[in-house]
């Protein structure tokens, strides 16, 4: 039995928040409340998360995505919705793999990770050094702390992406997938590990970076010594504006063969081109000093120039050879000036003119000078060649040039052209005439197979692919993308950005966990290609056990008909074995639950999982199967950091829960950030939420549930209807906000804005309450709580004496008959005059004997209206004050009139919005309102005499103040 505690010590609350979550979790899965079934009475909602992967514990990461998604499905479930929230486990890939293997030779850096970050007892590594041991281990894992974090997942459902039943439905979907011309095989560049001997992806590397793949220019300068000089770029068009070459001077370069050339490049080009479909033999070392001042010969113009030595040049990245285009490339301009300012002896040695390196403008920009990399160099004041301002600087001018840029006279017949045009037709020439070659990079390199080995890009030959590049297809993904619902909405156009760039995926490889692919042996599908539609397995996949479907009764025609709703289900049944009721009711399951209303996922998972989503549900299911929104979050800091292994800060979601509570831990990830942002999680949140929570706690005991401390109840008054008016104003904006997902807004309304109106109300009544107005406000705010702390919230309603699950009832709405905007402001009036009556104190430093009001006369009181009425409409202060100045015998005020209505509109700006609207279409009785809370004002400051005047005819002004009274702001004398 769960105590009942009043508002104890923050430990005690924290304790009692912990095990009141044990007994609502274990509450929740014996009456089965989460588990939805179709019911043609209700709307559906439903909602899914990317199933995670399990090789470590849930972290603080995976606990937003879900959180977010679990308090969606918790309102919407309050709104009347029949949810269906599930979840499975992506066993799919190779990392498993290689992470048990290392775990069984005793990898230290990785145990050390298990042990002492993740806290795996010593004693279950064992459990960890096979892959299905290491996935179910990590399952179990992550499933314990879905269910202790309190989501609301129908546990029914789940599946793993290696069961035989799922890997059918895998199966089924690639054939209709390759009948529609959508998977081919062929030769393309893919993400390699060198190691694995595998294709790889995201969920294959270290830090789950997605490899990007670009395509370089290979321009073959031609040195005198007889060998070519491979120089990789991006802009090949630049290459009217080359001066010199630069190599890295403290680096080793090798002398290779590729094909029939002879090349000079670094060794670590020379390996990677071997996996690009090259035959290249290493026939002698070269350092890069003794390559200074060999003159080499553009392949374009035929012009010579010399290699000369540059810091910044990577021999890791590209060829480890550059050519230099000081007029247009940042780098190269900074380089050339420092070489030509300190080391003039050097080209003098060599045989070069200072003269002859001077930058070549061949591209016009609009705004830029003839050579535009000295104008981006100045802009960042960048110092020096290893400046990091320069990567900002490059970016800029690069991205400039090739949208706005035109080619300049002296680049041949390429001359006018737009940069983005004549870039590829340069490469065409160059290519064509075999002086140039095609070199594929991980652009966002170095990225790290999870076994450890550099992932390099290599050309597969006899690949089988997935391909997003299919023009109908990404057409009609590109139409789609226009009316699919994004949260955040400015994300639309990352979404529409991978579809353009969006090419050939290979979708299967020869080792790891997963589906084997249908019609060839030996390939299993990969990991991101096999969890695309996984959701439609969702809906069927507990009625297949529960009819004991075997996988060999999964035929293509039985996925037709569940999915697609092609055959009868007459003739399966006597193909199949399935009962006809059953194969029917698999078919109504679906119907009811597809599409999904709203999926769920990382800001990380855009470039990959959630378009390839996008992709395949446009290309296997008909329109009306197509998902309705996706939301995606923002990832999450500890302590203001980035989580990383490195830094020792990934923090296991099941220990902060038990150490912090359930509740704590879902209000603390939502309260730092919108959906969009990245959400900080600090113990400087997490101490003020439960402070929070346990101020809250202790008036809902001390008045509601014990009605102690001297809470004396009484007949409803002013400030009774003032707290269930403002009450539905805030139910009004909390259920905007969650039907917008702006999940934040509504929490910080729900946690401090709406107990900020209890403890005013409290102030104001002096303990003295109406205990069933009381009541139903915590009524209410119990239901607004539980969808983001249901563990509380249901104690709560369980102690304030109901029967029901407060996770289940009908989610408040605004009585309108309980609205009395008179009432609230009457109520903003009289804070106001208090705030301002406090600043005038604080200036005088003296306690009042005496306070005057002065309030304004009745043509302000007329503009104030007017003004009300223009910003309610959607004017501004300008709108504002023409409407205001059109009304004659205000207009005739001059220069007070114009002055009074300014500060009007800034009046009216801050107050609420259903406040303005109310200002706008009723006259106010100023002095009502005033004389209503004399006898508060008097008692609040301890002030004997208050005297109240029109502004025109003020009796008693002794510092002239009644000029300055408006209308919502009395001018105030204290004496």
């Amino acid at each position: 039995m769960v105590k009942w505690v009043s508002a104890t010590s923050r430990h005690e609350f924290t304790k009692f928040l912990v095990e009141i979550s044990y007994k609502w979790q274990r509450k929740w899965y014996e009456e089965k409340i989460f588990e939805a079934s179709p019911d043609v009475e209700k709307k559906k909602f439903f909602i899914t998360a990317a199933f995670p992967y399990p090789n470590s514990p849930l972290h603080l990461g995976h606990g937003r995505t879900y959180t977010i998604a679990d308090v969606y499905a918790r309102f919407m479930r309050m709104k009347g919705f029949n949810v269906l929230f599930p979840m499975g486990f992506h066993y799919t890939g190779t990392p498993i793999i290689a992470m048990s293997d290392q775990v069984k030779k005793g990898d230290e850096e990785l145990i050390d990770l298990f042990v002492n970050l993740y806290h795996i007892p010593e004693g279950d590594l064992e459990k960890l050094k096979t892959p299905l041991g290491m996935a179910r281990y990590f399952h179990e894992n992550m499933k314990r702390g879905m269910i202790r974090a309190g989501f609301s997942i129908d546990w029914r459902r789940e599946f793993t992406s290696i069961d035989p039943l799922f890997s059918k439905f895998v199966q089924w979907q690639f054939e209709v997938l390759r009948k529609k011309g959508y998977i081919t095989i062929g030769t393309h560049p893919v993400g390699w590990c060198p190691v694995d001997n595998n294709p790889v992806g995201m969920h294959d590397t270290k830090g789950d970076v997605e490899p990007e793949i670009g395509e370089f220019t290979l321009i073959l300068f031609e040195g005198e010594d007889g060998f070519k000089y491979p120089c990789a770029t991006l802009r090949p068009e630049t290459i009217f504006g080359v001066t010199n070459i630069w190599i890295k001077p403290e680096a080793e370069y090798v002398k290779a063969g590729i094909g029939d050339l002879k090349c000079i490049l670094s060794p670590k080009a020379a390996w990677k081109l071997g996996f690009q479909g090259m035959n290249v033999e290493i026939i002698g070392k070269v350092l890069g000093r003794d390559l200074i001042g060999v003159k080499v010969r553009n392949p374009m113009s035929g012009e010579v120039i010399p290699v000369l030595p540059a810091e910044f040049v990577d021999p890791n990245s590209g060829s480890g050879v550059v050519m230099s285009v000081p007029g247009h490339a940042p780098y190269d301009y900074v380089a050339l000036r420092e070489l030509i300012s300190e080391n003039k002896e050097l080209l003098a040695k060599i045989g070069v003119d200072c003269e002859s390196l001077k930058p070549i403008s061949i591209i016009s920009v609009k705004g830029f000078s003839n050579i535009p990399a000295e104008d981006v160099v100045l802009k960042y004041g960048v110092t020096s060649q290893v400046d990091k301002k320069l990567d900002d600087a490059t970016r800029e001018l690069y991205l400039l040039e090739y949208s706005k840029g035109v080619m300049k006279e002296n680049c041949g017949r390429y001359s006018g052209l737009p940069v983005r045009e004549a870039r590829e037709l340069v490469k065409s020439d160059l290519l064509s005439t075999g002086k140039a070659l095609i070199m594929y990079e991980i652009t966002n390199g170095p990225v790290y197979c999870r076994c450890g080995a550099e992932i390099v890009v290599k050309i597969l030959e006899n690949q089988w692919f997935l391909n997003y590049g299919d023009e109908t297809w990404k057409s009609a993904v590109r139409e789609y993308i226009k009316t699919l619902k994004i949260i955040p909405g400015e994300l639309k156009r990352e979404f529409q950005q991978v579809v353009e760039w969006l090419s050939r995926r290979a979708c299967a490889r020869q080792r790891g966990l997963g589906t084997p692919l249908p019609w060839t042996k030996g390939w299993i599908i990969e990991s991101l290609s096999d969890s695309t539609i996984y959701m439609a397995f969702y809906t069927i996949n507990y009625l297949l056990k529960a009819f004991n479907v075997k996988p060999e009764q999964l035929s293509k025609e039985v996925f037709d008909y569940i999915f697609l709703g092609i055959g009868k289900a007459e003739e399966i049944s006597r193909n199949t074995g399935i009962p006809v009721e059953a194969l029917r009711i698999f078919r109504r399951e679906f119907e009811y639950w597809y599409p999904v209303d709203s999926r769920h996922s990382g800001k990380d998972l855009i470039p990959n999982h959630l378009t390839f989503y996008v992709f395949n549900h446009v290309a296997v299911f008909p329109r009306e199967y197509w998902p309705k929104q996706i939301v995606v979050n923002g990832f999450v800091l500890y302590e203001g950091k980035k989580m990383s292994k490195s830094l020792r800060n990934v923090v296991p979601l099941l220990e902060v829960i038990e150490e912090y509570s359930p509740d704590i831990v879902r209000l603390s990830l939502l309260s730092s950030a919108e959906i969009g942002q990245d959400a900080d999680f600090s113990s400087s949140i997490v101490m003020g939420i439960t402070e929070k929570l346990r101020k809250i706690h202790g008036f809902l005991t001390s008045i509601v549930l014990e009605g102690e401390s001297g809470h004396a109840s009484r007949e409803p008054d002013f400030m009774d209807e003032w707290l269930l008016s403002v009450l539905q104003s805030r139910v009004k904006s909390v259920t905007e906000s969650m039907e917008n997902l702006r999940i934040r807004d509504a929490l910080n309304i729900v946690l401090y804005i709406i107990p900020q109106d209890l403890e005013w109300y409290l102030s104001r009544v002096e303990g003295c309450v109406n205990r069933r107005v009381v009541r139903e406000f915590f009524e209410t705010w119990v239901k607004l709580i539980a969808p983001f702390a249901p563990h509380y919230a249901e104690e709560v309603w369980s102690m304030m004496g109901y029967k029901t699950f407060v996770s289940l009832e009908k989610w408040p709405e605004p009585r309108e008959e309980l609205v009395r905007l008179d009432v609230e402001a009457t109520e903003e009036y009289y804070r106001r005059i208090l705030s301002d009556i406090k600043e005038i104190l604080q200036v005088t430093g003296r306690a009042p004997k005496k306070i005057v009001f002065y309030l304004a006369p009745e043509w302000k009181v007329r503009a104030f209206k007017k003004v009300a009425e223009v910003i309610v409409n959607g004017g501004g202060p300008s709108d504002a004050l023409r409407a205001v100045m059109s009304i004659p015998d205000i207009r005739k005020y001059g220069e007070e009139a114009v002055n009074a209505t300014k500060r009007m509109s800034s009046i009216i700006m801050s107050l609420p919005e259903h406040i303005r609207e109310y200002l706008a279409e009723n006259a106010i009785d100023e002095e009502e309102m005033l004389m209503r809370n004399i006898d508060a004002i008097k008692k609040y400051y301890n002030v004997s005499e208050i005297l109240v005047f029109r502004a025109e005819k003020a009796e008693y002004d002794p510092m002239n103040k009644a000029k300055q009274a408006l209308p919502f702001k009395p001018a105030i004398f204290v004496e």
